[in-house]
């Protein structure tokens, strides 16, 4: 038994998937496979039951993968121990970042970390938020970047930028697109585009416009839900009603589209996105270089702490 053997079968129980897997741990699937096999043949037990697609654990295996869990991260534990003592700021992090953030960050910031030419391979994973946080906990992961504050006990949040909401109102709907700014309010007064339930960005918006009390009374308001706020801004753009949009998507719209934005008058509503990291890792200084380089790739005027006051819960 070794350490890479564990590796692959953590590998597979994430993906269940043998190929998947092997891609994943940058390996043959013959090499991944009878590396396994060699495992079960030396303890004697099957660790996963490949008659079921996808590939499932076996009770035993179950067992075993939860244990090389423990192991395979106290192993890594000890290695960046080693790396941050040294002041070694090199390898792979792999990170996850969120749909609703990801079109408008991720290619500034692929940019930013190619031109700062690092000793660092950032693998980049598109999740909504749940599934950044199984990551983490599985070691799938090393972070995340999503909406804060999650106020989840076992993960460091390092906020980045604070980014406002803002209303993308449709031309049709003549008395709100008539306004300079819109109220809370305005949100129940038409029809209110929203993402699917995956989404913490949905959960804000229903926050935002108190909509989770009024869902019963008023079943109309989510008659669609998309998986994207670019699918969002088209439906707008061809039919009637509005949806809320983070202030970075608004860089990638037309002219005209941009003459379809509303801020909001009574209030300033915000979300916090921040790099989550599991506690017990340690590595600093790549933690550090991956904040500046996110902060580099955002504009400076959504780097004020001051509009943490303003964010809107999860």
């Amino acid at each position: 038994m070794n350490i890479q053997q564990l590796e692959y079968i953590i590998a597979v129980d994430n993906y269940r998937h043998f190929s998947k897997a092997a891609e994943a741990s940058f390996v043959t699937q013959p090499t991944l496979s009878m590396m396994i096999q060699k495992l079960e043949e030396e303890l004697g037990v099957k660790i996963f039951d490949r008659s079921q697609l996808p590939v499932q654990p076996t009770e035993i295996g179950e067992r075993i993968i939860d244990q090389a869990r423990v192991a395979v991260a106290q192993v890594n534990h000890i290695k960046e121990i080693i790396l941050e003592e040294k002041g070694i700021v090199k390898g792979v992090f792999r990170l996850g970042i969120i749909p609703t953030v990801s079109p408008y960050l991720l290619p500034k910031l692929m940019q930013v970390h190619r031109d700062n030419n690092y000793d660092i391979r950032i693998i980049i994973s598109e999740l909504t938020t749940d599934q950044i946080l199984k990551g983490l906990s599985n070691d799938s992961l090393d972070g995340g970047i999503l909406a804060t504050p999650l106020k989840e006990p076992s993960i460091n949040e390092t906020p980045i930028y604070y980014e406002q909401f803002f209303a993308y109102v449709s031309p049709l709907e003549r008395s709100l697109y008539a306004k300079n700014a819109l109220d809370e309010d305005d949100l129940n007064a038409t029809k209110l585009w929203l993402l699917d339930e995956v989404h913490c960005f949905r959960t804000q918006i229903l926050h935002l416009c108190n909509l989770k009390k009024r869902k019963g009374a008023n079943q109309s308001i989510f008659s669609y839900e998309a998986g994207s706020i670019d699918t969002l801004i088209n439906i707008v753009d061809e039919n009637e009603g509005l949806t809320v949009i983070p202030e970075m998507a608004i860089a990638n719209l037309s002219e005209k589209q941009k003459k379809n934005v509303r801020p909001f008058k009574n209030s300033t509503p915000v979300r916090e996105v921040s790099l989550v990291t599991r506690k017990e890792f340690i590595r600093e200084r790549l933690i550090n270089i991956i904040v500046d380089e996110v902060k580099e790739a955002v504009p400076k005027s959504l780097q004020d702490e001051a509009m943490k006051k303003y964010v809107i819960p999860l």
